[in-house]
């Protein structure tokens, strides 16, 4: 089913002028750079310091014992529900709805769940669920274990998310039974044999759906202060600008980017008969292909730093200083690529699951135009939020002299991929 194994399908040739789409999105960046470079001489994001308090009844249902064993349960029912498909179903995934339920409802559903809710993925996670029940059993602490290595930080997140973006996009038929069944088993047991061994704090640094979650979940209006736990309602500015400077962000960001972006590309019929006729293989070029993509994003990223580095002449960290403002790019190539998806696919996948035999996705809520002129502000609202967080950023660490000339090599990249993300779409 290719619609399961390349998000959306097709996406060129979109009802929207070139012209039109590219003066835009580069007089939304020229403006918005002048802008504040004008009138924003001074930090105003206080991470996670920030945000109004929500009310003591919302904050203690929330937080209730109920809820959250409910989530549980429901995280683990799903697990349940797409293994017994795996394991009982037919090979069809037209009939089948665990390759949905994987593809479309959580890796895409993820991104407005998490938008919505914050990082809803921790309380869902099946994995944390087995770990924490079998802790109970044997009478341990769940959070016992040997400490992370530091430096490992989220880079195994960033593994993970790789093999399951290659899984999706490039294995040779990434919706069947046997191949998702495998993968998930594989998964399954790296991370709780991790959990065993380091404790629940696993889950936080190397569960690649978790960390994916989480990320997004900075851009959510919920959020909660660190100093006393509290729910508060904040501007998605400050939970970007509380992103910790982890080891592995920088790399987490760019596999979602790169890979989204190879979702992009992978359907071009140039690219297809490339792969096809590659004396490598198919698999063997696209992979390849997929590496590429995010060794190009990664790079693009680091050439940036070090022109950033050497125009502040102070700055020792710059990669993952300025890793938070990728994130909102990420969160518009996901929306831009995965829209149409998850809207059709989404209740297509619930109908099957409730018994309908080849069931007719509905109709997508916007047209073609509706739908190019959605990609396309996605993707330029992305960058223009990522403009904006560099910026606050560069004003907060930079002597004022050197804050808007610093900023001039983010500008550039956040160009460089405007144009990489358009040329995708209207190409």
């Amino acid at each position: 089913m290719s619609v399961l194994a390349h998000g959306i399908g097709a996406q060129h040739d979109l009802p929207l002028s070139p012209f039109y789409a590219f003066a835009g999105a580069f007089a939304a960046l020229f403006v918005s750079f002048l802008a504040l470079g004008l009138l924003w001489s001074s930090s105003r994001f206080r991470g996670d310091r920030a945000g109004r308090p929500l009310p003591a009844a919302v904050q203690r249902l929330a937080d209730a014992r109920p809820t959250r064993i409910a989530l549980r349960v429901l995280g683990l029912a799903a697990a349940l529900f797409v293994t017994l498909h795996l394991l009982l179903g037919p090979d069809d995934p037209d009939r089948n709805p665990a390759p949905g339920a994987v593809y479309v409802l959580l890796w895409a559903g993820l991104v407005p769940a998490s938008l919505l809710l914050g990082p809803v993925w921790r309380l869902l996670n099946p994995l944390r669920t087995v770990h924490l029940l079998g802790c109970r059993v044997l009478g341990r602490d769940p959070a016992a274990g040997r400490p992370l290595p530091v430096r490992l930080g989220l880079r195994p997140a960033a593994a993970g998310l790789l093999a399951f973006t290659w899984l999706e996009l490039v294995a040779p038929d990434p919706a069947s039974t046997t191949a998702l069944l495998l993968f998930l088993s594989l998964y399954a047991a790296v991370h709780l044999a991790g959990a065993a061994r380091h404790g629940a704090g696993w889950f936080d640094h190397a569960d690649a759906f978790e960390v994916y979650s989480g990320l997004l979940a900075r851009l959510s209006p919920l959020g909660r202060r660190p100093a006393d736990r509290r729910l508060v309602l904040r501007s998605p500015f400050n939970g970007l600008d509380a992103t910790p400077q982890t080891p592995g962000l920088v790399a987490t960001v760019c596999v979602m980017l790169g890979s989204t972006a190879y979702d992009g590309f992978s359907d071009a019929p140039s690219w297809i008969v490339t792969v096809q006729a590659s004396p490598l293989g198919r698999t063997t070029a696209a992979t390849l292909g997929l590496l590429g993509a995010v060794a190009l994003v990664a790079t693009l990223y680091a050439l940036c730093a070090g022109a950033t580095r050497l125009i502040s002449g102070q700055l020792r960290r710059p990669l993952t200083v300025f890793a938070h403002s990728l994130v909102p790019i990420a969160l518009g190539y996901l929306i831009a690529h995965y829209f149409t998806l998850f809207v059709t696919e989404g209740p297509r996948t619930v109908m099957v699951a409730s018994g309908t035999d080849n069931p007719v996705p509905p109709e997508p809520p916007l047209g073609p135009g509706g739908v190019a002129t959605l990609q396309v502000a996605a993707i330029v609202l992305g960058h223009v939020l990522g403009v904006i967080a560099a910026h606050d950023r560069s004003v907060r660490l930079f002597p004022p002299g050197r804050a808007v000339a610093g900023q001039l090599p983010l500008l550039v990249l956040m160009i460089t991929y405007t144009i990489g993300g358009l040329s995708l779409l209207i190409a």
